[in-house]
């Protein structure tokens, strides 16, 4: 018998590079650097899409959709948690909340959290206190804190009514 409710956790890193656009949380925030990859490469939102997948049972972000596909290059990751939330409500999961961290040493990401918070919580058509997101820095240490890339980790509860 399959549970009513479910739990996922998801986990993504991307390298940090010059000349990219930087996309967190479905947000563009002006920095230097941006997140190297095959879509627009938002580590926050595949580590979501990760969670959920998980969650259901439904495998991960690169099986739906593979970096060896160009129909997904330079996509908006948005498109892709979308898609992910119609694969969990086909299945009839609904989103119950997430529960999300970004690690960077900069730039600054809480003035962005409202706005990736009222992104994220649209796209899945939750309440914006379904969604959590927090941000902490390397304390200077590993390729995190070397500001050479970024980690994200997701939590996220799935229910069926």
């Amino acid at each position: 018998m399959v549970p009513n409710f479910r739990v996922g956790l998801g986990f993504d890193v991307h390298q940090l590079v010059k000349g990219r656009e930087l996309w967190l949380g479905g947000v563009r925030i002006e920095h230097d650097f941006g997140c190297d990859g095959h879509s627009d490469a938002d580590v926050l939102l595949h580590a979501i899409c990760d969670a959920l997948l998980g969650a259901a049972g439904l495998r991960d972000i690169g099986f739906y959709f593979p970096n060896t596909d160009s129909t997904f290059k330079n996509i908006d990751s948005k498109i892709l948690l979308e898609k992910v939330g119609k694969l969990l409500a086909e299945k009839g999961w609904l989103v119950g909340n997430i529960d999300a961290t970004l690690a960077m040493e900069r730039p600054k990401i809480n003035p962005h959290v409202p706005l990736m918070v009222k992104t994220i919580s649209g796209i899945l058509q939750v309440e914006n206190d379904c969604v959590s997101i927090k941000a902490t820095t390397n304390e200077k240490l590993g390729y995190v804190g070397n500001e050479e890339g970024v980690n994200a980790w997701a939590v996220a509860l799935i229910y069926k009514n």
